[in-house]
């Protein structure tokens, strides 16, 4: 089985590529820093030897730099079992306040990134007639976040993206899943001043990942809220 993540050095999804290099899979990852590539490229094999681990320098906001990204794994793989389009980026701000092009920059990357990569890769599920596609979106996605507002805009965009995914992908026996988890701990939260156990853990997200992906072919869960237990914070 071979997996792409974006954005797989880190948070959500580093937890979700060591689950799945432990469970058998192939990866292939990519992120904006070399350094952070070559450190889980050697993580994930001391986690699995026998994995291939494919990894690839690319800014996701950069349309150029995914399809590249995308080039890279066809020239490797001929399939592609899943692909969890994870990267994304968090700038808080109000609209009427933050600065000029966040919004395009967080557009970019939550989302424009998703739609490129997922058009690329999806030759190399097609014709086997099955394959899955999570799209990390958010609770951002579902209601406003406060302070929070070209970054609400780019993920309602990415829960619309899967809904439509889906809904076109139906005939062809590929899943999609939209994962909409609420605050869950990262560096980003760091210095934040909330305690660890406020958040969601990466591992529960990983977790989920794994779980969904052990459905048998004729089950797929469209959405999936995940929630700190004590709700939003």
């Amino acid at each position: 089985m071979r997996a792409i993540i974006t954005g797989g050095t880190k948070g959500i999804g580093w937890a979700i590529a060591q689950k799945l290099v432990v469970a058998g899979y192939d990866l292939a990852i990519c992120s904006r820093n070399a350094h952070d590539l070559a450190r889980a490229e050697e993580s994930l094999k001391s986690l699995n030897a026998q994995a291939e681990v494919l990894t690839r320098v690319a800014d996701v906001r950069h349309k150029s730099e995914v399809l590249e990204f995308a080039t890279f794994i066809r020239q490797q793989w001929d399939r592609v079992d899943v692909l969890i389009n994870n990267a994304g980026i968090f700038i808080p701000g109000k609209i009427t306040e933050e600065e000029d092009g966040i919004l395009e920059q967080m557009v970019e990357t939550n989302l424009y990134s998703a739609y490129h990569l997922t058009r690329a890769i999806l030759p190399l599920m097609k014709p086997y007639r099955r394959g899955h596609i999570i799209n990390m979106a958010s609770i951002a996605s579902i209601m406003a976040y406060p302070n929070g507002g070209s970054y609400s805009i780019s993920k309602f965009g990415m829960l619309g993206f899967s809904k439509v995914l889906r809904e076109e992908l139906k005939p062809t026996g590929i899943k999609v899943t939209a994962l909409i988890p609420g605050a869950t701990w990262s560096e980003s939260w760091a210095g934040s001043g909330f305690p660890y156990e406020r958040l969601v853990e990466t591992d529960d997200i990983a977790k989920i990942v794994l779980n969904i992906l052990s459905l048998s072919d004729s089950a797929d869960i469209e959405e999936l809220i995940i929630r700190p237990q004590l709700g939003d914070l």
